[in-house]
Formats: C-alpha cells, structure tokens, sequence
C-alpha cells in the first residue's frame, strides 16, 4: 500500500500525519510497586494531544482487593490536588481540586482510573496513583506532556529568501528544506511553553523554481512548496525532488509508527 494518493498541485501540497489520543489506558511501560512507603519515585513519560481525552490507570491489580486508592494530581506551576476513594465506606474525597475536566473514568468502585476530557496545556504535569490493600500498597506515575500541533506556513521573503514558519507548538518543530541550501532556523518560545520556529532559506541560482519546506513534528508531519521563479512550469527535477520528499515522509511515518507500536505492546 502506498503511503500518499495522486498529488495534482505542486504549489500546495500538505500532507499531515495524523496523531491519535490512545482510547484505552496511556500505560506505557506500567510499574506497579508492593511494599511499604515510601515508594519510588519511578515516573512513565506519556503523551497526548491538546483537546484529545486521556485515559491513566491504576496499577493493574483487583479493585476489589483495594482498601483506599489515592489520585494525587500536580499540574506544573500549579498547586496539586488529591482525590480518593475509601472502599470501606464507599466514600469518594477531594481535596484542593477544582479542575471539572479531571475526573473518575467511572465509579471507583468499578474502575479507579483517571480521564482528563478535553486535555490543555494546563494539564502537563505529574499523575500518581497508589492503591493500598492488605499485601501492600502498589503505585503507578506518571509524566503527562501535553503536545501542541503547530500552525505551518511557508511564504516567499524579500531578497530571493522563502520564510518557513511552525508556529506555538509544543515541542519545537524541526525544519528541513529540500533541495538543501543555506538557510537560517531561530527558535522563539513563549510563556506558555509553546515554540515558535521560524527558518528562511535563500537561494542564489536562477534554476531553483521551487522550493520545499518539511516541517516534523510529534503530533505529525507537514510539507509544503512554493514556486521561486514566478511564470516558470514545474520541471523534470522539481518532481524529483518531490518523489524523493515522499519518499522520506513515508519512511518516517512509518518509524514513528512502528516506534508507537512497540511502546503500546511494553
């Protein structure tokens, strides 16, 4: 199966690699501790989107064998907050939370993991559960990075320059040009943890007609053109180029893929 379908316009082509939030649990690669306190402080990195839902678990033990499961949330920059569930007396407790958007995925008693609907920037920080039973107390954590699809544009600048811009993403996005040339990338974050890249390439041959700018980024990939030399057909060599621009895409969306993959299947 091909990677991409027939492409009719050389001056705009955008190809977007699509991110999907995980449905099920972000378990990643789970850890669940039996002991006394205190516990390790052993985080899982885990990643999702901005306005996707996120779905954390509990260690992966009976909730009917748990006593007491404790959510202990600390957003960055924020205070934290504590939610739990007393099995005892079926008693559900928050203290300091005020965030609607966090909440049981259902009844504790059913199922003691997290969902955080309509996942923002606010939301990056550290999630912990600990379930204490009789043989013990068992805990998960983990690191939630929230990650921002950055706005791409690519225009041509003054002085024989095309500017390539990936704007307010989180992580920063990488630029890369094709054909290869000279170009300048700056980085400018913003307060809110969001980058801002922005590359110009310049060009001093008459026969460079188009140039592409590859913008790679976690939550998917964008390829843009635009025509230097106004007035002239796209020729035999932009089409290589272009073929071979694919050509890249594919197989790093592919690797992405098979990178996600193997991280669900640990």
């Amino acid at each position: 199966m091909s990677c991409f379908g027939r492409t009719s316009d050389l001056a705009v082509l955008l190809i977007w690699g699509v991110f999907e939030a995980a449905s099920s649990c972000m378990n990643g690669n789970q850890m669940a501790q039996n002991g006394s306190w205190p516990l390790p402080e052993v985080s899982t990195p885990v990643s999702v989107q901005m306005g996707t839902k996120a779905l954390l678990c509990c260690p992966a033990i009976l909730v009917t064998k748990a006593l007491l499961i404790t959510w202990e949330i600390a957003p960055r920059d924020q205070p934290p907050c504590r939610i739990s569930y007393r099995a005892e007396t079926r008693e559900t407790n928050e203290t300091n939370c005020t965030d609607r958007r966090i909440t049981w995925a259902s009844t504790p008693d059913q199922s003691p993991n997290l969902q955080i609907n309509a996942v923002a920037l606010d939301h990056d920080g550290n999630y912990s559960c600990v379930m204490a039973g009789p043989s013990g107390n068992f805990q998960v954590k983990y690191d939630l990075q929230v990650l921002v699809p950055p706005e791409v544009a690519l225009s041509r600048g003054k002085n024989r320059t095309a500017v390539c811009e990936a704007t307010a993403g989180k992580p920063a996005a990488q630029i890369f040009w094709t054909p290869d040339g000279h170009h300048v990338t700056k980085n400018e974050p913003h307060s809110n943890g969001t980058v801002t890249v922005r590359s110009t390439y310049y060009w001093e041959q008459n026969n460079v007609s188009s140039v592409f700018c590859f913008v790679s980024h976690s939550t998917g990939n964008q390829t843009l053109s635009v025509q230097l030399n106004r007035g002239q057909n796209v020729n035999g060599q932009d089409q290589k180029l272009l073929q071979l621009l694919k050509r890249m895409i594919c197989s790093l969306t592919q690797a992405i893929r098979r990178r996600a993959i193997h991280s669900m299947i640990l």
